[in-house]
C-alpha cells in the first residue's frame, strides 16, 4: 500500500469493495455461528455493509450519508456477539478477500483494521 493511500484505494475502489461484500455474505450466510444472526433477504444487509466498508477504508461516506453515524457497536447490541462470532466474522471475511486475490500483505492489513471493531462488538461472554 502507497504511504499516502487509503484503504479503499489500495483494493482498487468501489468495484472491489463491492464484490468483497458479494465473496463475504454467502460465507457469513453458511457460517453456522453466523448464519442465524443474519435475515434471508440478505441484500440489504449487503448493500449497508458495502457503504459501511467504503468509508471504514477512506472512501465516500455513502454509510453516513445514507443511514447517520455509524454507532456500529449500539447497532450490533440486540445480538450476541462472542468472542467467537468475531472469530468466525474474521475467517469469512478473510476467505472472501482471498477468494477476490487481495495480496498478502494489504489482506493482512485490511484484518488487522478489521479485528479492532470486530472484537469491540463483543458483548457476550
Amino acid at each position: 500500500m502507497k504511504q499516502n493511500s487509503t484503504i479503499y484505494e489500495a483494493l482498487g475502489g468501489e468495484d472491489t469493495v463491492r464484490r468483497l461484500v458479494a465473496a463475504f455474505y454467502p460465507r457469513v450466510q453458511r457460517n453456522p455461528l453466523l448464519g442465524p444472526l443474519f435475515p434471508q433477504d440478505i441484500m440489504p444487509v449487503q448493500e449497508k455493509q458495502f457503504m459501511f466498508l467504503s468509508q471504514f477504508f477512506g472512501g465516500p461516506s455513502l454509510y453516513s450519508d445514507a443511514v447517520g453515524h455509524p454507532m456500529m457497536r449500539a447497532r450490533h447490541m440486540p445480538f450476541e456477539v462472542t468472542k467467537e462470532r468475531a472469530d468466525a466474522w474474521l475467517g469469512c471475511m478473510e476467505e472472501a478477500l482471498i477468494e477476490i486475490h487481495i495480496e498478502e500483505s494489504l489482506r493482512t492489513f485490511v484484518l488487522e483494521r478489521l479485528s479492532g471493531p470486530a472484537y469491540h462488538f463483543v458483548n457476550t461472554p
